[in-house]
C-alpha cells in the first residue's frame, strides 16, 4: 500500500455534487480524524445527506476529492467495497429484522468469514458468542437477547442498528439523527453509547436536536448550501451570526 496522502481517517476536499443544476454540494471540505465524533448540524437542504452519500459511495461527485485512510480513493469505489473498507451507516428509521430475536440481528451481522446464514444455521461459535455478549452489552440490549427486534421500543431498536454495525467492524460509523423519536432516557443513554464507540472509531453524528449535540460534547461543523458555514464547539458555532440566521434563529 502507498504512504497516506494525509494523516486523517477522512479527507474530503473541494467536493461539489449537482442535481439537474442543483448543487447539493458546493467545494465541501472535511477531515474527521481517527477515533473522532464530528457532529452534522445545519437546515433542510444543507447538503448533509449528499455528503453521506459521497463518503458511501451512493452518490459520485463532479469534482473534489474524497480519501479513507489516506490511500482510498471513495469516488472510484462502489457502496460494497466501501463498507468492506469499514464505513458503516445507519439510516434515521431503524431496519432491524423484525421477526428475530436481537440476538439473531446481531448475528446475521457479524463479520464472518463464512457468512452470516451459514452461521445462523450451524450455531454460534464460542468465539461469536463472545462477541455477541459484548456488542449486547455495549449497546444496553443483554435483556432483551432472546426477544424479538419488533418488540423493541424505538430506542432500543435504535440501539440494535448501532449494535449491527459495530458487529461488522467499521472504523467509521455515519449515523443519522439517532436521538429522533427517543424518549430523554434514551437520548441520554445514546449519547453516552456514541461517546464510548468514539473512543476507538471515528463517529459522524448528523443531528437536529441541539440539546442531545451538546451531551456530545464534540466539535461541531454546520453545513449551508453544501459546504461548510462554521466549525469548531458547540457554544462557537451558536454564537456565529450566520449560523443564527440561516439555521438555529429559524
Amino acid at each position: 500500500m502507498s504512504a497516506p496522502i494525509t494523516p486523517t481517517l477522512l479527507y474530503l476536499d473541494n467536493v461539489s455534487v449537482s442535481f439537474d443544476g442543483f448543487r447539493a454540494l458546493n467545494a465541501l471540505s472535511l477531515a474527521v480524524d481517527h477515533a473522532e465524533m464530528r457532529a452534522i448540524i445545519g437546515p433542510n437542504g444543507a447538503g448533509k445527506t449528499t455528503m453521506m452519500d459521497v463518503i458511501t459511495g451512493k452518490t459520485k461527485p463532479n469534482e473534489g476529492t474524497a480519501l479513507y485512510e489516506g490511500t482510498h480513493d471513495l469516488t472510484s469505489l462502489d457502496e460494497a467495497a466501501i463498507a468492506e473498507l469499514g464505513i458503516g451507516r445507519k439510516f434515521q428509521t431503524p431496519t432491524v429484522f423484525e421477526m428475530h430475536t436481537v440476538e439473531d440481528n446481531l448475528l446475521l451481522a457479524l463479520k464472518n468469514k463464512r457468512g452470516p446464514l451459514a452461521t445462523l444455521f450451524s450455531g454460534i461459535a464460542a468465539q461469536g458468542r463472545e462477541r455477541i455478549d459484548v456488542l449486547l452489552e455495549r449497546v444496553r440490549l443483554t435483556a432483551q437477547r432472546h426477544r424479538r427486534a419488533g418488540e423493541l421500543s424505538h430506542g432500543q431498536k435504535q440501539w440494535l442498528e448501532i449494535g449491527m454495525l459495530l458487529a461488522q467492524e467499521p472504523k467509521l460509523l455515519l449515523i443519522d439523527e439517532p436521538a429522533a423519536g427517543m424518549t430523554d432516557y434514551e437520548t441520554a443513554d445514546t449519547a453516552d453509547l456514541l461517546r464510548d464507540i468514539a473512543r476507538s472509531k471515528a463517529v459522524i453524528v448528523v443531528e437536529h436536536d441541539m440539546t442531545f449535540v451538546r451531551e456530545l460534547g464534540v466539535k461541531v461543523t454546520c453545513l449551508h448550501e453544501g459546504s461548510v458555514l462554521a466549525e469548531g464547539s458547540l457554544d462557537a458555532v451558536s454564537a456565529n451570526e450566520r449560523v443564527v440566521e440561516v439555521y438555529l434563529g429559524r
